[in-house]
């Protein structure tokens, strides 16, 4: 019983050292140290507004930063803004920013534009997707909202969240997480 005992606390603590997920973690989308591939979402709204366009592509090597998301919300609008004052003021790295909204609604595009214009996102472009999200993405179905911190085509940071934990303290985390593309 008690060597029993020993190894079950051995066991426990060895997991716990190397930071086992919690019951509100998920894992979505690429993960740190993967390789972003190209995907060609509906661009509505920047340079290829109205056509398919790999973004992934056209920012080359440069920081990224991919929102996925599954319906707008206060929160997440917060994040756009915040991500796209950051793109603008992260010019002289190249930084790129866009936003894939994973669905199938027929009216997503025209809402899309007039957000943008409503809400000001210059630098940030807005883009449709299935979904499920680009094919070997990995989107999780219960993830709301999935962020992507890219340079150089190797994910640098992933932030995931389901339904209704989505909040400030997410935003800040993904905003600082930003120097982990910005530095090299």
């Amino acid at each position: 019983m008690f060597n029993r005992f020993t190894r079950l606390t051995a066991l426990i603590a060895v997991a716990l050292s190397f930071g086992v997920a919690s019951a509100g973690d998920i894992l979505s989308g690429p993960q740190v140290g993967d390789t972003i591939h190209g995907f060609s979402p509906l661009n509505c709204t920047g340079d290829h507004a109205g056509e398919k366009h790999c973004l992934i592509c056209q920012n080359g090597s440069n920081p990224v930063a991919i929102i996925f998301a599954r319906q707008l919300t206060p929160e997440l609008t917060k994040l756009i803004q915040r991500i796209d004052r950051e793109t603008d003021e992260n010019k002289k790295n190249s930084m790129g920013s866009f936003v894939v909204l994973l669905s199938d609604s027929d009216s997503l595009e025209s809402e899309l534009k007039a957000f943008a214009r409503k809400e000001k996102v210059e630098h940030s472009i807005l883009t449709i997707d299935n979904p499920d999200g680009p094919q070997d993405y990995k989107i999780a179905q219960e993830a709301e909202v999935t962020v992507i911190l890219y340079a150089k085509q190797t994910v640098r940071a992933n932030h995931a969240f389901k339904k209704g934990d989505f909040n400030d303290k997410g935003i800040e985390a993904i905003v600082a997480d930003l120097a982990k593309i910005l530095t090299n």
